[in-house]
């Protein structure tokens, strides 16, 4: 499934799908515990596939540190917990992704991206392989 899916909203926990659209929102299901919701207007919703990480060069898509991640745990769940340390978090993160800007990747993004990316494996929503060949062919 495509990044672009799959929310966060702010102010409740973990992710989730879109899966309707209302004519003051859409509908969404938490990849939690599985129950809907009606999200309008009035909620602050971020799209995962329209979020980046800084880097000290550019910045990166959610959806290629995701393959990284994937990459360094053989597409299992994460090695760490997103409940580690600072240092723990900061650290892991500095092996996926060894040029992010410190200053402006704070751990507790750190720790919503490992949180993200385990729910995502645990749901079986990591092939974003079809979404990056898609994207090449545009340019």
């Amino acid at each position: 499934m495509s990044l672009e899916k799959i929310l966060s909203i702010a102010g409740k926990p973990g992710l989730y799908k879109m899966i309707a659209q209302t004519r003051g929102g859409f509908i969404a299901e938490s990849l939690l515990d599985g129950k809907k919701m009606s999200v309008g207007i009035h909620h602050n919703v971020s799209i995962l596939s329209e979020i980046a990480i800084y880097t000290l060069t550019e910045e990166k898509p959610l959806r290629e540190v995701f393959n990284l991640i994937k990459d360094k745990e053989s597409g299992s769940e994460t090695s760490v917990s997103h409940k580690e340390s600072k240092d723990k978090l900061e650290e892991y993160f500095f092996e996926i992704l060894s040029d992010y800007d410190e200053d402006r990747v704070y751990a507790s993004d750190i720790k919503k991206i490992i949180q993200w990316y385990n729910l995502l494996q645990k749901n079986d929503l990591l092939d974003f392989e079809a979404e990056v060949v898609t994207a090449d062919e545009e340019e």
